[in-house]
């Protein structure tokens, strides 16, 4: 028995397999495509406006004012206590959603499934603290993998059983409780992490690598318990000084670690290139969840569930697949996206923007499933770009940092859109409406990038005549 703990705890594959079962299990949400036709239908019956601008935006909020505490919390108690916390609130948010009903009671469903989303950086993070850097890329295609499969195979689940079995939306919300419950009971199985990015490093040196660095080599920074014999003798010799301050002073410890990733945000948005492509992620971000959030209630309106069919799963995983294949393509383009990058920020962007004021001014269902399409993919294709540039020339902790940092920025983006356009307190507008400010929001967005492109490619040419010249006069 001790032989098959000790062979549990050194093998990346246990923690692998039981990490992506949690993956699987937790995005496999067939009810989730039909959301608003079971908030507005007769399980619930509530109206468009109340669903829009009453309950949806708690989402938002719940989301900004948790996703930085969680963030550092997540860190601090080593990954599994919060996928545990996500566990719950997920169970607590279906089992709401399953049997109560009023305004009041869906604007708790939407609270506690902000705190499903604020918990999810535990996913990928725990992967990495028990498991050697050899491993990463591929537990990463692991994990990446098996949530697009899952969120795949739930929107298609979804739509055959309310097509073809003509199940009910609570039934199907009866079938994510209990996916999201085997979630849970994984997360009990996983090993508990002996290190953290930031909280509980290894380490000799507190001081995170800095982004001339590079991403770990392999064999560096490994967790504890992948660590080769060389780091076992290293612990026989007793703890750092650092780390002995720490334990003697947590609280100067955490104020140290704070200053540290203050100073690591602060040297990488020094980097002009981390700078602008951080710039997109966080506006693109927020839109492109914005724009999630609604395009339920936009199709309801365009045809209303009541006396329509409803073909949101089939949307969804056409989608999703098409947002892998565009991610994955990328992989395969040679291209210099140093030079281009920009360009190809803005051209896409402006397909994102052509998208939804296709969605705005087309009373067509059809039409507005199609924008979708074209809006995801072109979203997926560019962010599967950005993640590579900036993670490119990063350690994994600061990369780690700025993935928080630009989702918490985007977050706090999403949220004035969210108080000015959608909340009955702001200007409380038409879903309609809504979509037309999201299409000017990405014309902006485009804007901004084809400008900075032109530019670029202008100060380029200048530079190289230049060059020329004086080559000539040489």
């Amino acid at each position: 028995m001790d032989c098959w703990k000790e062979a549990v705890g050194r093998s990346w594959i246990y923690p692998t397999l039981i990490i992506c079962a949690n993956g699987f299990f937790s995005t496999m949400r067939p009810s989730e495509s039909f959301l608003t036709p079971y908030l507005t239908g007769p399980d619930k019956n509530l109206t468009i406006e109340e669903v829009t601008n009453h309950i949806f935006p708690v989402w938002t909020y719940s989301y900004l004012a948790l996703l930085f505490p969680v963030f550092l919390i997540t860190d601090y108690v080593r990954y599994k206590p919060v996928l545990l916390l996500q566990g719950v609130s997920f169970i607590v948010t279906w089992l709401l959603l399953l049997f109560a009903h009023g305004v009041a009671a869906m604007q708790a469903v939407e609270f506690f499934y902000g705190m499903v989303t604020a918990t999810e950086v535990a996913y990928y993070a725990y992967i990495y603290s028990v498991v050697s850097t050899d491993h990463y890329q591929r537990v990463t295609s692991y994990c990446r993998s098996i949530t697009l499969v899952a969120a795949t195979v739930a929107a298609v689940l979804g739509q055959l059983l309310v097509s073809l079995a003509d199940v009910s939306y609570f039934h199907l919300n009866a079938i994510t409780l209990a996916s999201v419950s085997l979630a849970f009971l994984c997360s009990f199985f996983l090993p508990m992490p002996q290190k953290s990015m930031f909280f509980h490093r290894k380490d000799v040196s507190e001081t995170l690598p800095g982004p001339d660095k590079g991403v770990p080599t392999v064999g560096s920074d490994r967790p504890s318990s992948c660590q080769e014999d060389k780091g076992s003798v290293s612990a026989d010799r007793g703890p750092a000084p650092e780390q002995q301050a720490g334990n003697a002073e947590p609280q100067n410890h955490m104020l140290r670690v704070l200053v540290q990733l203050s100073k690591d945000l602060r040297d990488c948005y020094s980097s002009r290139k981390l700078l602008y492509w951080s710039l997109w992620w966080a506006l693109a971000t927020a839109g492109f969840n914005q724009v999630l959030n609604y395009i339920q209630v936009l199709w309801d309106f365009r045809a209303p569930s009541h006396s329509s069919a409803v073909y949101n799963g089939a949307v969804e995983a056409i989608a999703t697949f098409l947002g892998s294949a565009t991610s994955m393509a990328v992989g395969y383009v040679k291209v210099n996206w140093d030079l281009s990058g920009e360009l190809a920020l803005g051209i896409f962007s402006a397909m994102d923007a052509g998208s939804l004021f296709l969605m705005h001014f087309t009373d067509n269902i059809w039409a507005c499933y199609a924008g979708y399409l074209v809006f995801k993919a072109c979203y997926m294709l560019l962010i599967t770009i950005a993640t590579f540039q900036i993670a490119v020339s990063l350690s994994m902790e600061r990369y780690a940092l700025m993935f928080g940092f630009n989702n918490f920025v985007a977050l706090a983006i999403q949220t004035i859109l969210t108080v000015v356009v959608v909340d009955s307190r702001g200007l409380g507008l038409d879903i309609g409406t809504q979509f037309l400010i999201y299409g000017s929001y990405f014309t902006v967005i485009a804007g901004i990038f084809l400008i900075r492109s032109i530019y670029t490619i202008i100060s380029i040419k200048c530079r190289n005549t230049s060059v020329a010249g004086e080559s000539i006069d040489h």
